[in-house]
């Protein structure tokens, strides 16, 4: 899933750079030719509480600690 290979790739670039990548370095890594690809995976997982942002640009994302299941429901 490219969301999957967006993440591994978000996480181990601010782990070596110490900053998030740019939309074009995410694509051509994860095999996107279009930047508005990218764009919307990574507001879908911005959406999903995964990554955030500290400004404008892509470059400034940073992952999310993952929140606690609600009371009641059951994992799988």
């Amino acid at each position: 899933m490219q969301q999957e290979a967006i993440m591994r790739l978000v996480r181990s670039w601010i782990i070596e750079h110490g900053e998030g990548p740019t939309i074009r370095q995410i694509g051509a890594r994860v095999g996107l030719s279009s930047t508005s690809s990218v764009a919307y995976q990574l507001a879908q997982l911005e959406k999903q509480g995964l990554i955030s942002r500290t400004g404008c640009d892509w470059s400034s994302c940073r992952l999310e600690p993952p929140k606690p299941p609600r009371p009641g429901l059951r994992s799988r």
